[in-house]
């Protein structure tokens, strides 16, 4: 990678911030992204990206450029860093890799969650406003089990087609 000649450009004028240089930086957090960061070389080149940016409520923060042994540093940490991460997300992936499910497999029936598929409030307002009854706690027990043989079913047509996702054509 070549020397950098300079810290960084004004985002107006397009003219270099030389390295341990005093700039303007905008108060705004969206104008300060490190991506997308802003920097001014004089006040009049920030006052200039006012207009545009159409903050309610903003100032010029005065601050000054690293050095270039201090830039030269924060680029190695970050380089280090984005190696760390990578390396990280890759052991992640790795053990996600190992425990992922084999499709085709099956659990047996006490590992299998037993929970309530269905939203009960939903089902008891669906049932008040359809006949004006009520409809009682145990109904939600009887509707899960129902669901989850209609599951079980679709997920043998989708196995059966070769696919990882169950679609709505694979409930008959």
């Amino acid at each position: 990678m070549s020397e950098p000649e300079f810290f960084r450009q004004c985002t107006t004028c397009k003219k270099p911030i030389a390295f341990g240089a005093n700039y303007m930086q905008c108060s705004v957090s969206t104008c300060n992204r490190n991506k997308l960061a802003q920097f001014f070389c004089t006040l009049a080149c920030w006052d200039a990206h006012l207009p545009e940016a159409r903050h309610r409520d903003a100032w010029a923060e005065p601050m000054k450029a690293p050095t270039l042994e201090a830039f030269r540093r924060e680029q190695q940490e970050d380089q280090d860093r984005e190696a760390r991460n990578t390396a990280r997300e890759r052991t992640m992936s790795d053990e996600a890799d190992k425990r992922r499910r084999i499709i085709g497999a099956t659990a047996s029936a006490e590992d299998l969650p037993q929970d309530v598929l269905v939203v009960v409030s939903k089902l008891k307002a669906y049932v008040k406003a359809r006949s004006g009854m009520n409809t009682s706690d145990s109904v939600t027990d009887v509707l899960s089990a129902k669901i989850r043989k209609l599951c079980d079913a679709a997920i043998e047509v989708a196995l059966a087609d070769g696919r990882k996702t169950v679609l709505d054509r694979d409930f008959k």
